[in-house]
C-alpha cells in the first residue's frame, strides 16, 4: 500500500506549510484568539487563496478535492502551523450545506459552523433538545447548543433539532437571525468557541438542509481532521524536542547524549507512527461502509486520545520547566494537542465506541 502523497497533493501542502512558515506565528495566533471573532480574516483569506479550504470539498461541490486523504493532509499541515482558524467548523458545516452556499465558504467569503451538541449531550449529538416546530411553510427553533466552534466568526449556523415528531434535523440558519444570542469565550488552547441560544428563531421551510446521516457523515469528517491535526501537532512536539536535546548542553555535553533521554524519544516516536497509521487506516476506511468507518475511526481517536497527551507530556518534561511557560512555543502545541482528545469524544468514550462496534461487526 502506497501512503505517499500525490503531486497535487504534495504540491497543496508544500504551497500551504511554507505560507504559514512565512506569514502565521504564535504571536498571531494569541492576539486573534483574545478578540472577537477569535480568528485572523487575513490568515483566513490566505487559506482560502492558496486552495486550502477548496481541497476540503469535491469537484462536484466546487472544490478540487474532498477525499479524506485530502482532508488528512491540509489538518496535518495545519496541525504543524498550530493554525487557530475555523477550518474544522468550516470542514463539517460546509459537508452538508448546499452547493450554492458552498461557494462562497470556498472563497473565503463566508463562516460556517455547525452546533450539534448541547449543555446536557456530553459527546452524544444524538441527544438533542432543540426543537423546530412548524410556523406556516417554515420552521422555528427553540433550544440552547454549546462548545460551538468559532461560534463569534459565523456567518452560517449548522443547527440540529428534532421535529415535532421526533425526527433528527439540521438546519442552516444565518447568525445574525433575531433570536440568535451567541455568548463567545476563550478555550484553553487558545482558539473560541461559543454557547448559543434560540429564542423562537425564523427559519424557511427550505432550511432543513440535512438529517442524521448527514450529521453522522460531518461527524466523522471532523474526527478524521482533528486526528490528523493531532498526528501534525505532534510531529512539530518531536521535532522541536529532538533539536533541544542536541543543542542543550549540560555538563560539558548535550543532554541528548544520555541514553535514558533517547529511549524516552524512541518511546516518542512509536507513539507518533502508531497514531499516524491508525489514522491512514481510518482514511482508507472512511468511504467504506459506516461500521467500517466508525470503528475505524474509534481506533484512530481513541489513539490519538492517549499517545497525544503523552507526547506533549514527555515533550513538556524533556524541556524542562522552561516548557510549561507560555513564552515557548511548545507549551501551546501541548496544549492544543492534550484538548483534541476532548473534541468530538475523549479516548474513554471512543474506546467504549469501538468494543461496541466490533461486537455489533
Amino acid at each position: 500500500m502506497d501512503f505517499t502523497l500525490g503531486e497535487d497533493r504534495q504540491a497543496l501542502v508544500d504551497v500551504l506549510s511554507r505560507s504559514l512558515r512565512e506569514r502565521y506565528s504564535i504571536a498571531r495566533r494569541r492576539a486573534a484568539a483574545k478578540e472577537t471573532p477569535g480568528h485572523d480574516r487575513e490568515t483566513w483569506g490566505q487559506l482560502a487563496e492558496i486552495g486550502a479550504i477548496g481541497a476540503l470539498f469535491d469537484e462536484a461541490r466546487g472544490g478540487f478535492g474532498g477525499s479524506p486523504f485530502d482532508v488528512v493532509a491540509v489538518f496535518e499541515t495545519l496541525g504543524n502551523a498550530l493554525v487557530g482558524e475555523p477550518v474544522l467548523a468550516t470542514l463539517m458545516a460546509g459537508s452538508v450545506l448546499p452547493t450554492n452556499v458552498l461557494e462562497a465558504v470556498i472563497a473565503g467569503e463566508t463562516i460556517p459552523t455547525i452546533a450539534l451538541y448541547e449543555p446536557q449531550s456530553r459527546y452524544d449529538w444524538t441527544d438533542v433538545q432543540t426543537r423546530a416546530t412548524t410556523d406556516g411553510d417554515g420552521w422555528r427553533l427553540n433550544g440552547a447548543k454549546a462548545v460551538v466552534s468559532f461560534g463569534e466568526a459565523a456567518d452560517l449556523l449548522v443547527v440540529s433539532a428534532r421535529t415535532e415528531d421526533g425526527t433528527f434535523g439540521l438546519f442552516v440558519v444565518p447568525a445574525k437571525t433575531e433570536g440568535v444570542e451567541i455568548r463567545g469565550y476563550a478555550t484553553n488552547d487558545g482558539q473560541r468557541a461559543a454557547d448559543i441560544r434560540l429564542i423562537d428563531v425564523a427559519a424557511p421551510g427550505d432550511a432543513r438542509i440535512g438529517g442524521e446521516q448527514e450529521a453522522a457523515r460531518a461527524v466523522a469528517l471532523g474526527t478524521l481532521a482533528v486526528c490528523a491535526e493531532s498526528v501534525g501537532i505532534m510531529t512539530w512536539l518531536k521535532d522541536t524536542t529532538l533539536e533541544y536535546l542536541r543543542t542543550r548542553v549540560q555538563f560539558g555535553a548535550p543532554i541528548g547524549r544520555n541514553q535514558a533521554l533517547q529511549h524516552r524519544m524512541a518511546e516518542v516516536l512509536i507513539e507518533i507512527e502508531q497514531s499516524r497509521s491508525a489514522v491512514i487506516n481510518a482514511a482508507a476506511a472512511f468511504d467504506g461502509d459506516t461500521l467500517a468507518r466508525d470503528t475505524a475511526l474509534a481506533a484512530a481517536k481513541y489513539s490519538i486520545g492517549t499517545n497525544a497527551t503523552r507526547v506533549a507530556e514527555e515533550s513538556i518534561q524533556l524541556h524542562g520547566g522552561i516548557g510549561m511557560t507560555a513564552e515557548l512555543e511548545l507549551s501551546h502545541y501541548a496544549k492544543r494537542a492534550i484538548m483534541i482528545d476532548h473534541d468530538l469524544g475523549d479516548a474513554d468514550h471512543h474506546l467504549s465506541r469501538y468494543i461496541a462496534l466490533t461486537a455489533a461487526a
